[in-house]
């Protein structure tokens, strides 16, 4: 039994094994599929015996070489492409961007194989941007680290994608920023496929208290403000991954299920400033850590962050800050 897509109910009344095939790309990052895998290991069995009872997992790929990691360790494949349809779910798990290749060509071709059989698709990391390579995520959002959330809009312009939430389930896609959400993500799918006493088990032994859900706000390095409401600092984590083009007070509302009016006065209340300032000094924040640690003109650090005139920009960070920002820069400078 497959589901049908990533909505499907809790769990299945009968517990069926869970199939995965695992994708590694060339410099794959190694936590995010450690993770994963063993979470599926420690469902599927009980007292860490390793057994596949309720799972099973393959790592698939065109050779029988090893695959390195980005960190140097090295993993084999377990299997070859097989029929995709043996699988429940196909994981791509990413790694560095700076590879150029980080599959061949018959990895390309199997991923969309399983495509067109319906088996659904993980990026994990930056696997979105493997399979969004390969026009597979077409029509579907796109989660990713805010680390490469503009790195993913500058390569596919048009496909929708968030940098605010851990993991996303889009019908027959799913993405996950990486990293430790690896797990929670892992060990929703076991929750609907398997049980809650497979998750319960396996987060148990990883020293997990509870997985985290889709809507939990991506952890980072804090702005400049210290806020308390997931709503307010999802919508300051977009205003920072869309600076230059901006995006609009109601959408940024949208994005976290309220209306304009709605932001407005959690805002106010929870930030002590509108949406509208917020962004403004969302905005230069960023120009001030441009000014302090490059030394790009000062009209590409204004447009950068979204002002259309070095003139313009120079009296916004002012009002802000105090100073121009030739002083901040001189300052820097003495600093460094």
């Amino acid at each position: 039994m497959r589901p049908e897509d990533f909505r499907s109910g809790e769990a299945a009344a009968t517990p069926k094994q869970l199939r995965v095939g695992f994708v590694l790309a060339r410099s794959f990052t190694l936590s995010a599929f450690a993770l994963f895998v063993d979470t599926l290991r420690l469902a599927s069995d009980e007292f860490d015996r390793s057994g596949r009872v309720l799972a099973d997992w393959q790592v698939l790929g065109s050779t029988r070489h090893l695959i390195a990691s980005s960190c140097g360790v090295q993993v084999a494949p377990t299997s070859d492409f097989v029929d995709p349809s043996r699988f429940d779910y196909i994981v791509v798990v990413g790694g560095l961007l700076t590879v150029e290749r980080p599959v061949d060509l018959e990895t390309v071709v199997f991923l969309k194989r399983a495509s067109s059989q319906g088996v659904p698709l993980i990026g994990i990391c930056t696997g979105t941007f493997i399979l969004a390579d390969a026009g597979l995520m077409a029509s579907h959002q796109t989660c990713v680290s805010w680390l490469h959330a503009k790195a993913y809009k500058e390569r596919f312009p048009g496909l929708p994608v968030r940098s605010d939430r851990l993991f996303n389930l889009d019908r027959r896609r799913g993405s996950c920023a990486g990293g430790s959400s690896a797990a929670d993500m892992a060990a929703l799918l076991v929750r609907r496929y398997i049980s809650r006493e497979a998750e319960r088990n396996a987060l148990e032994v990883l020293q997990i208290e509870k997985a985290r859900s889709p809507g939990d706000v991506q952890p980072r390095r804090p702005l400049h403000e210290n806020y308390d409401d997931d709503r307010v600092r999802a919508v300051m984590i977009t205003m920072e991954q869309n600076m230059e083009d901006g995006i609009s007070i109601p959408a940024l509302a949208s994005s976290v299920g309220l209306s304009r009016r709605q932001l407005e006065r959690v805002f106010l209340e929870k930030a002590g400033m509108s949406p509208a300032q917020a962004y403004k000094r969302v905005r230069m924040e960023r120009a001030k850590v441009l000014l302090a640690r490059s030394k790009l003109p000062m009209i590409e650090i204004a447009l950068d962050v979204g002002f259309e005139n070095a003139s313009h920009f120079a009296r916004a960070f002012k009002r802000i800050f105090g100073a121009t920002p030739s002083q901040v820069r001189a300052t820097s400078a003495r600093a460094h």
